[in-house]
C-alpha cells in the first residue's frame, strides 16, 4: 500500500472526503490544505454525462475569468506584416510567420497560446501534429483564429482560458492561484462552471454535470455540492 505523506494526512484530516461542500466552503478548505512552497494552481475537475466520441456531445469553449489566472501567458501571433504591429501593441510576446513556423517544426513550443488569422490557417495546419497534442492549435471556436488579433491577445492576457472535455467526459481547468483571495477563486470557479452548464449539448441524455471537485496542485480534491452552484 502506498505510504501517505504527513502533509497529505494533515490535509485529509481537515475535511470529510465523503461529504460535499458548497463552492465557497470548498475553496476555503483548499486554501487550508495546500502545503506547497510555490504558489499552487487551483483546478476544477468537472465530470460530465456526455460521450465525447460523438461530435454532437463534444463540450469545448472559452471563458474569461474575472480575476485572471495568475499565470504569465506567453502568446505567439502568426500573421502577415500588416497585422504585426497590432499584435505587438496588444501585448503579444512573439509575432511573425515563417520564422516561427520553422521554429515550431524544429520543436520549439515555449508558448501558452497561438493566435492567427483565417488566411494564415493553411500554413498553421501543417503544424497540427506538433500543436494539437499540446493544446496549442488555433481554433475559430475559441477565438484564436480571427482578424481581430489585438482583441484576441488582450483577452488571453486578461485571463481567457480554453477548455475541452477529455475522452473520459471530464473537463480539467486551472482557474486561479492559491494566493488569490477566497472570493477571487470563488468568482473564477463559478464563471467556468456556469459557462460549462450553458454549453450543455442538446444530444446529452440524463444527468449533465455528474460531479465537480476543486483542488490545488498536489492537494486532495474537495467535492462540491452541485446544489450550491445552481445545477
Amino acid at each position: 500500500m502506498a505510504k501517505v505523506s504527513k502533509q497529505r494526512k494533515e490535509a485529509l484530516a481537515k475535511f470529510d472526503k465523503s461529504k460535499s461542500y458548497s463552492l465557497s466552503e470548498a475553496v476555503n478548505i483548499v486554501k487550508q490544505i495546500t502545503y506547497t512552497k510555490f504558489d499552487a494552481s487551483v483546478d476544477l475537475n468537472i465530470r460530465l454525462g456526455v460521450d465525447p466520441r460523438k461530435a454532437n456531445q463534444m463540450v469545448r469553449g472559452s471563458v474569461t475569468l474575472p480575476h485572471g489566472t495568475g499565470k504569465v501567458v506567453r502568446v505567439l501571433v502568426l500573421c502577415n506584416p500588416d497585422k504585426a504591429q497590432e499584435a505587438i501593441d496588444a501585448g503579444a510576446d512573439y509575432v511573425g510567420l515563417d520564422e516561427y513556423i520553422q521554429k515550431i517544426k524544429e520543436g520549439w513550443t515555449d508558448i501558452d497560446v497561438v493566435i492567427t488569422t483565417p488566411n494564415i490557417m493553411p500554413k498553421v495546419g501543417a503544424l497540427g501534429r506538433i500543436l494539437g497534442p499540446r493544446g496549442l492549435m488555433p481554433n475559430p471556436k475559441t477565438g484564436t483564429v480571427t482578424m481581430d488579433v489585438a482583441k484576441a491577445v488582450q483577452e488571453v492576457k486578461a485571463g481567457k482560458i480554453d477548455f475541452k472535455v477529455d475522452k473520459y467526459g471530464i473537463i480539467n481547468a486551472g482557474v486561479a492561484k492559491v494566493s488569490f483571495s477566497p472570493e477571487q477563486i470563488f468568482d473564477n470557479a463559478k464563471e467556468l462552471i456556469q459557462t460549462v452548464i450553458k454549453l450543455k449539448p442538446a444530444a446529452a441524455k440524463g444527468t449533465y454535470v455528474k460531479s465537480i471537485y476543486v483542488s490545488s496542485t498536489m492537494s486532495p480534491g474537495v467535492q462540491i455540492d452541485l446544489k450550491s452552484v445552481a445545477i
